[in-house]
């Protein structure tokens, strides 16, 4: 005898297909964290990375620096190291989207009756979990050292808010990257490509200290658009710039996350529904 086949009930109104798509998403957003969770290295070493940054860059290398106009070089730092967290996870997700697509992992979810679009949104928030933890442990301990918000209640909010806006941004980023890409030694090599990225910025010096065309380039990152807007919120020393990117920081801190969503979000669900051809 013939097994009986299972019948799949598509979704026919678009209010069912929204909550077909948010449920999906949800259970591919449990199943990212559930696997960060139970990696109990990987959790420690996202952990410790903001502590040693903050021990290594605001004292090893901060005794040494000096900030434009005056001000304590750790709360100049502390937005500088927010921002780049915010950047590195970039490589975070490219390797979990690798490691899914090099397993079968992807192809198997494909064939299952779920929302197209759940993988990558489910990845998206989860690693959105991740992001807010790390913010919170590095924001700890640029407290023990000395830090300090001095914008009020709103304006940190409004900075945190910039901030995971950011990675927002570059979670889907890295989620068509990773699409793109095969294998994990693919993955590894963009590190070197995301670091310049991170450090040509005014993340550890002022703009103003660099050579004219270097200090162009970095006040146009968008991370540089990002740390200096929440300097500004934060009260911090060190926003502030010649160029009129540098001068609309908080616009620009809206515009580049915005415009990198509206790219790459489309582009990495086209990308998931076509992956085999």
């Amino acid at each position: 005898m013939s097994e009986p086949r299972t019948t799949v009930t598509v979704p026919a109104t678009a209010g069912e297909r929204l909550r077909w798509a948010v449920a999906d998403s949800a259970v591919m957003a449990r199943r990212g964290l559930a696997h960060w969770w139970r990696s109990p290295e990987e959790v420690v070493g996202a952990l410790l990375f903001p502590v040693v940054s903050v021990l290594l860059f605001g004292y090893v290398f901060g005794s040494a620096m000096s900030v434009p106009g005056g001000g304590n070089y750790r709360e100049f730092l502390m937005p500088g190291l927010f921002g780049m967290t915010m950047v590195f996870g970039l490589t975070l997700t490219v390797a979990g989207v690798v490691a899914d697509t090099a397993r079968g992992t992807t192809d198997r979810f494909r064939s299952m009756p779920m929302a197209p679009s759940a993988v990558v949104t489910g990845r998206s928030v989860s690693d959105m979990v991740r992001a807010a933890v790390d913010l919170a442990v590095l924001a700890g301990c640029g407290l023990l050292v000395g830090w300090r918000s001095h914008g009020g209640l709103w304006a940190t909010l409004a900075g945190l808010g910039l901030l995971l806006l950011l990675r927002f941004a570059l979670i889907w980023v890295g989620v068509y990257i990773g699409l793109l890409l095969r294998t994990n030694e693919g993955a590894s090599a963009l590190y070197p490509l995301v670091l310049p990225f991170a450090m040509v910025s005014n993340t550890f010096v002022a703009p103003g200290l660099m050579p004219d065309w270097l200090g162009w380039l970095a006040e146009v990152n968008p991370m540089s658009s990002t740390v200096a807007a929440i300097r500004e919120l934060f009260g911090n020393p060190g926003f502030g710039g010649d160029t009129w990117v540098a001068g609309n920081a908080q616009l620009m801190a809206v515009v580049w996350p915005v415009a990198m969503i509206a790219v790459f979000a489309p582009l990495s669900v086209h990308r998931f529904r076509n992956l085999s051809r």
